[in-house]
């Protein structure tokens, strides 16, 4: 089973990706940025990591997973120094599940307020 998840983003259509892909028990969501309707939301590293952990939170919601399945997440920064900023952020919501982890160090994004992205793999049990 192969199912699609869009949030509506004009990019979505035009760069012809999904926000996630659910593929049996597996989730796998795109790299995901602190973008709001009114522009890049939060100027730091631990703002922008907890508000992308949010809008995660719902695309998880909508394919019918929840924090507790993620099993693996990708952190792309900017800055490798502020590793710290977003590690606490992401600790506060993986903290128990504890998930693998990759942070990379990116150069900056087509939009340089972008500080952050991150990606996520969610599975449920069988």
């Amino acid at each position: 089973m192969r199912k699609t998840f869009g949030t509506g983003s004009v990019w979505e259509q035009t760069l012809g990706y999904s926000r996630a892909v659910q593929v049996d028990n597996t989730l796998f969501i795109s790299a995901t940025a602190a973008s709001g309707p009114d522009g890049i939301v939060g100027d730091d590293f631990y703002s922008q990591t907890k508000y992308i952990l949010e809008k995660l939170g719902a695309v998880l919601a909508d394919a019918g997973f929840s924090y507790a399945d993620v099993v693996q997440s990708k952190l792309y920064l900017t800055d490798i120094t502020k590793w710290e900023e977003a590690g606490r952020a992401h600790g506060e919501v993986f903290g128990e599940i504890r998930p693998t982890l990759s942070l990379v160090h990116v150069l900056p994004f087509l939009d340089p307020e972008m500080l952050v992205e991150i990606e996520l793999v969610a599975q449920k049990s069988a």
